[in-house]
C-alpha cells in the first residue's frame, strides 16, 4: 500500500515539475490536494500514525540500544561494552610474493 501512495505522490509531482499548462493547472492541483489532506478520514489517519509511533518509539529505542550494545561487545571482542574506544583492526598484507631468485 506504501509503494502505491508514494507512486501516486511522484506522479503528481512529476506532473507539476513538468507540465506546461500554466498557473491555472497547478492551482487546481493545488487546491485538490490541500481538499485531500483536510479531509476529516485523512487526518484521522494521520493522528493515527502520529499516535502508533508515539507509542511504539521507546519500544524501538530500546531495541536500537540493545542492537548498538551487541554490536560494540562483537568488535571489542567482551562480554560487556566498555567506555575505551575500540583499537583500529590491523590490515594484514593480501598481495602474494614472489619468491627471489
Amino acid at each position: 500500500m506504501k509503494g502505491k501512495i508514494l507512486f501516486v505522490v511522484g506522479l503528481g509531482v512529476g506532473y507539476v515539475l513538468g507540465t506546461r499548462a500554466g498557473r491555472e493547472k497547478y492551482d487546481q492541483m493545488k487546491s485538490a490536494a490541500l481538499k485531500l489532506w483536510n479531509d476529516p478520514r485523512v487526518q484521522k489517519r494521520v493522528d493515527d500514525a502520529g499516535d502508533f509511533v508515539k507509542d511504539k518509539a521507546p519500544e524501538v529505542a530500546e531495541f536500537l540500544a540493545d542492537g548498538a550494545k551487541k554490536v560494540v561487545s562483537q568488535v571489542s571482542g567482551s562480554k560487556a561494552p566498555t567506555a575505551a574506544p575500540a583499537k583500529p583492526a590491523t590490515r594484514t598484507s593480501t598481495s602474494k610474493s614472489t619468491p627471489a631468485k
